[in-house]
């Protein structure tokens, strides 16, 4: 069964010259940033940002704040149907690398933090709105994200995944507004303060499928905490570099796309409920489009329909039935 599918890692250099390419789903947070006529500003200023927030977590033997910078990689992932030599493009993660000035070293960092893919799109903005359609009442379809979990844990324990990445990925995420959560005693010197949510959501239960679990963090100076999903052990399999690297790009882009929460002028307190119409947050320097951001996510879920799941369904329904 395990030759239905070849997968094909690329990697993209993501710098103040990065364009989208024409498979990119353009509501990924950096494509987004790289369009229109403020793009090379939105880049280099939010390029700024992500190490300016490293320099201030890494602050020892750092003592002019400087000592770091991150290199960012756009990983693509295309996926080849039982050697149909079409590759659909399926999943799109970041890679950190972190350059250390002083010592001239370049280190790898995490692989993941930003996550996007067509068929989540595919069931989030067209299985699951055409569900619960005309229904009085919000429920989740069955089988819902079965095929996408088993197709991201096949490509985790595939060849191709570990001929290019050391560790597991870890896919860090905003919170959700519809939560409640609470800050537990637990402290890292990194991470910082965890909290915990009074429910499970949507996403933590999509993202179970795809094997990971998740723990809320705080990290120092942040005003909310984010959301970590990963494999096996989050606070020991990875060094403080690594998830400096990690907390620093994931909380600039929340910064920038969720100003409401993580640029927000109050930090969470004890007991806290993200609010996405808080007004009292400041904005960043840099231009992005909410709006199209939304739409987009209906049309790239028709486009996995379209070339994806309709013309290999038998296929993946066979595959996916078999997957152990």
């Amino acid at each position: 069964m395990n030759n239905e599918f070849t997968f094909t890692v690329k990697s993209l250099i993501f710098d103040e010259h990065y364009r989208p390419s024409d498979n990119t789903r353009i509501t990924t947070n950096f494509a987004n940033l790289a369009r229109g006529e403020s793009r090379q500003a939105n880049l280099r200023n939010a390029l700024k940002m992500i190490d300016n927030r490293f320099n201030a977590l890494a602050n020892w033997d750092n003592p002019n704040g400087d000592r770091y910078a991150i290199e960012l990689e756009i990983i693509s992932v295309d996926i080849d149907i039982a050697g149909s030599g079409e590759a659909f493009p399926s999943i799109e993660v970041l890679k950190t690398n972190i350059i250390d000035h002083k010592t001239g070293e370049r280190t790898e960092g995490i692989v993941g933090n930003n996550f996007s893919s067509y068929v989540r799109d595919y069931d989030f903005s067209v299985v699951l709105l055409d569900h619960n359609k005309g229904k009085p009442q919000f429920s989740i379809p069955e089988g819902f994200g079965e095929l996408h979990g088993k197709l991201f844990k096949h490509f985790v324990n595939s060849s191709a995944y570990q001929q290019n990445f050391k560790k597991r990925p870890v896919i860090c995420l905003s919170v959700s507004d519809s939560k409640t959560y609470v800050r537990t005693e637990n402290q890292h010197p990194v991470l910082g303060f965890e909290y915990e949510p009074n429910e499970s959501s949507l996403t933590e239960q999509y993202f179970k499928k795809m094997g990971l679990q998740v723990r809320y963090f705080m990290p120092p100076n942040s005003v909310a905490p984010l959301a970590f999903y990963f494999f096996g052990d989050l606070l020991n399999d990875y060094t403080n570099l690594e998830l400096i690297s990690t907390i620093s790009t994931m909380e600039t882009f929340q910064k920038i796309y969720r100003p409401e929460i993580y640029n927000a002028n109050a930090v969470a307190g004890r007991r806290y409920q993200p609010n996405l119409k808080n007004q009292d947050h400041s904005l960043t320097q840099i231009v992005y489009d909410r709006e199209e951001r939304s739409k987009l996510a209906v049309e790239q879920g028709k486009f996995a329909h379209e070339h994806f799941i309709k013309p290999y369904q038998s296929v993946l329904e066979q595959w996916s039935a078999n997957y152990a």
